[in-house]
C-alpha cells in the first residue's frame, strides 16, 4: 500500500481526483500500518481517525463542490509520513522480539518503512522550495509534488539521473542528507534483515517429524 501511495503520487497527475484517491490510498495505509503493527497508542488512534475523517471529508466535498483542496491532501500525506515509520518499527520489534526470528514480515516492514523516507524528504524539498525566493531545480522552474516525489527517491536510492538537480544550498544539503540515509539504512538495516531471513517453508519442513520406520504404506 505504501508503494502503491508512492507510485501513484509520481505518475498521477495533480487532479481532483488523483488528490481524492492519495486522500483515501493515505487514510488506508496508516489504519492498515496502525492494525498490521497492533498500535495501541491512544495518539496514533487519533491519528488515523483524523485520516479517515479527512478521507470522508474530501469525498463529500468532492460531490458537493466538484474539488478537493490540495490542504487536505498535505495533511494526510504528512500525518502518513509522521506516524506510520514509528508504528511500523515498533511494530517490527515487537515481531522479533515475540518471535525470536526474521520473517518476510519483517522484511515487508523495514521496506515499508524505506519507501515512507522517501515520501517524507519529497515534504521536506517541497516546503523548502516554498521558502526561497527563486528557483530550485535547475532544470525546473515550476517543480510540482511528482517532481518533488521522483527527485526524493532518486537521491534515496543513490541513482542520480541528473535530470533535476537542487539549485539551492538547502536543497543540496537535503539531497547529500537523503542519499547518505538511505544509502546508510540499506547497507545496514535492510540488509541485516536479509541475512537473517529464515525462509518459513524451510522451517516448517525441519519442525516437521519424521516418520517412524516401517510407517509408511506400502503400495
Amino acid at each position: 500500500m505504501v508503494l502503491a501511495s508512492a507510485s501513484l503520487q509520481v505518475a498521477a497527475p495533480d487532479s481532483d481526483w488523483s488528490r481524492l484517491v492519495t486522500i483515501v490510498l493515505g487514510a488506508a495505509t496508516l489504519a492498515v500500518s496502525a492494525w498490521a503493527a497492533r498500535a495501541s497508542h491512544s495518539f496514533v488512534r487519533g491519528a488515523v481517525a483524523v485520516t479517515i475523517l479527512l478521507a470522508v471529508i474530501s469525498i463529500l466535498v468532492l460531490v458537493l463542490q466538484g474539488d478537493v483542496p490540495r490542504s487536505a491532501a498535505a495533511l494526510v500525506n504528512g500525518l502518513l509520513v509522521a506516524v506510520a515509520p514509528v508504528v511500523i518499527g515498533a511494530g517490527v520489534l515487537r515481531d522479533v522480539r515475540a518471535e525470536g526470528e526474521v520473517t518476510v514480515r519483517t522484511l515487508s516492514g523495514v521496506l515499508a518503512i524505506y519507501l515512507l523516507l522517501g515520501m517524507l524528504f519529497s515534504f521536506f524539498l517541497g516546503a523548502a522550495a516554498e521558502l526561497e525566493s527563486g528557483a530550485f531545480f535547475t532544470n525546473d522552474p515550476d517543480p510540482n509534488r511528482s517532481d518533488f516525489l521522483y527527485f526524493s527517491y532518486v537521491t534515496l536510492s543513490t541513482v542520480g539521473y541528473g535530470d533535476l538537480s537542487p539549485l539551492t544550498n538547502v536543497g543540496r544539503m537535503l539531497a547529500v542528507t537523503e542519499a547518505l540515509i538511505g544509502q546508510i539504512y540499506l547497507v545496514t538495516v535492510v540488509a541485516l534483515i536479509v541475512t537473517n531471513l529464515r525462509p518459513q517453508g524451510r522451517e516448517r519442513l525441519r519442525q516437521r517429524p519424521l516418520p517412524e520406520p516401517g510407517s509408511e504404506k506400502r503400495v
